[in-house]
């Protein structure tokens, strides 16, 4: 199964994430497919760049992002939140 999800950089105490796509069962830190933007949660305020049409993507090829991905994805407009009733 394919995920979105965030992959570490940066060093002790100073965090960097890319958002990319790969395999469920792949580490963490581990070997990705493509990577589609990255997000910094140390800038003021945090910074989140995503490449919407990547994403849009690989979201119509099956691959499902985690919840921390999705809400960036809500944020960013690649994809719609709940309606309300």
């Amino acid at each position: 199964m394919l995920k979105i999800r965030l992959t570490r950089l940066g060093s002790k105490k100073t965090p960097f994430y890319r958002v990319v796509v790969t395999d469920s069962r792949k580490a963490r830190d581990g070997e990705y497919l493509e990577q589609l933007g990255t997000y910094n949660p140390l800038a003021n305020p945090e910074e989140v760049k995503i490449d919407a049409d990547l994403a849009k993507k690989w979201i119509a090829n099956g691959a499902q992002p985690t919840d921390t991905v999705k809400a960036f994805l809500k944020k960013s407009g690649v994809i719609e939140g709940k309606k309300a009733k």
